[in-house]
């Protein structure tokens, strides 16, 4: 089969690599593993599982008439680089603490209240740190790192990938406040709109099977690639991730940021798209039911007819929204006699939050929900979904794809169309 655009996605156990046709619809997917966990953080480990996941899906797809490419990576990770491109050392990931608390003082000091940059698992304090290792020339967001390759040459990064790092996607610039919090603002790159075509395929890229007018487009986060993937573009329309945790987002005609609890706004071509995260989701059932019992529990749920509980499922004390509330206690109690009903009682606690979080969301200046999409685990049981579909009160349509590296060459050729 025939392509048209690529995407590829560095994830934290490898790297995938995924074809689109003219429609947008996937025509191939191919998986490469990192060797060992510690081979997330080694950039060259990108480079290399990138090179194989290519060339492994060209082993079936046809990549020679492939016209875009866009590359998606870990929100947040970043890592210094030489003259050359060469990286200086391991990366550091998007969960890695800074526990220099002069570095988080200074960006504290400096940068606005609703800034992703502030807080010790910011970008920003991550390149502060980075930067000054000796021989620094420019500071990269993985996906960045991974085009550059692909080009043979330095490239610009884009809007959803440099947030954290302190760029103002309203103002459409780095936050001039960046020098006073301790980093060289002429190490940070050139921000361009997710998807804006860049350069062509350079000798790597061609090795790889690209062809050499292929266009080169500014990359985005895994988080925003995974949410187009799922085909939402209209305004009002989300996407709900139900993995160990829950995940909304939301595609809006104005930015979104709620500072409080964890909201805020990615630009993605002409659209924002608004998210916020609760503690609630998967890892509670597995907790309290066994995950081999849970297919059997959700068979017998009956969503016409309400348990009348009032749970809230938290694993632990600490909600981040819709409420944000580190102290917030889990409510699991009173526990009815069949293991049933208890089980119907917490997924129904689950949908009810899922709804106040896109109901908080229209409160903070979203659009109201229209219809919904949902990826993860928790997106396959029946009962468990007929309750959430009572709960919202919206139409549930089926995604596209889950995949991020299919929302990357989406974008890409998406864009590519539009230019």
């Amino acid at each position: 089969m025939s392509a048209v655009a690529l995407g590829v996605d560095i994830g934290t156990s490898g790297a995938r690599a995924a074809a689109v046709g003219e429609d947008g619809l996937s025509v191939g997917i191919a998986a490469v593993g990192f060797e060992t966990p510690a081979r997330m953080r080694d950039p060259k480990a990108w480079l290399h599982a990138t090179g194989q996941a290519i060339a492994k899906l060209g082993a079936t797809v046809d990549l020679s008439h492939v016209r875009h490419v866009a590359v998606a990576g870990t929100s947040g990770s970043v890592l210094a680089v030489d003259r050359n491109l060469q990286p200086l050392g391991a990366s550091l990931m998007y969960a890695d603490p800074v526990n220099d608390q002069g570095v988080l003082d200074h960006i504290g000091a400096v940068a606005p209240q609703d800034s992703p940059a502030r807080g010790a698992t910011s970008a920003l304090a991550r390149a502060v740190v980075l930067a000054r290792q000796t021989g620094t020339t420019r500071i990269l967001h993985q996906a960045d790192f991974v085009l550059a390759h692909l080009a043979g040459t330095a490239l610009a990064s884009d809007e959803t990938n440099a947030l954290k790092t302190g760029y103002d996607p309203v103002a459409r610039r780095w936050g001039p406040w960046i020098a006073a919090a301790g980093l060289d603002p002429q190490l940070l790159p050139e921000v361009r709109p997710a998807g804006a075509a860049l350069a062509h395929c350079g000798p790597w890229g061609q090795e790889l099977g690209l062809p050499k007018g292929a266009v080169l487009h500014a990359g985005l986060t895994d988080g925003c690639a995974a949410f187009l993937a799922t085909g939402a573009r209209l305004a009002g329309e989300g996407v709900t991730s139900l993995g160990s945790t829950l995940v909304l987002k939301l595609v809006c005609d104005r930015p979104i940021f709620d500072v409080k609890s964890g909201v805020y706004s990615h630009r993605v071509g002409d659209v924002w798209v608004a998210g916020g995260a609760s503690n609630t989701g998967g890892a509670v059932l597995a907790e309290l039911f066994g995950r081999s019992r849970l297919v059997s529990l959700d068979a017998m749920v009956r969503a016409d007819q309400p348990t009348g509980l009032d749970y809230y499922p938290l694993l632990r004390p600490g909600e981040r929204f819709p409420i944000c509330d580190p102290n917030l206690a889990p409510r699991l109690l009173p526990r009815p006699e069949a293991e049933s009903d208890y089980y119907q009682g917490v997924v129904e606690g689950i949908a009810r939050i899922e709804a106040e979080a896109y109901r908080k969301l229209a409160d903070l200046g979203a659009p109201p929900l229209i219809n919904l999409r949902s990826v993860g685990g928790g997106a396959r049981p029946l009962g468990f979904t007929a309750i959430r579909q009572r709960s919202l009160g919206v139409p549930f349509l089926a995604p596209i794809s889950a995949e991020a590296a299919v929302g990357a060459a989406r974008l890409a050729l998406w864009q590519g169309v539009l230019a």
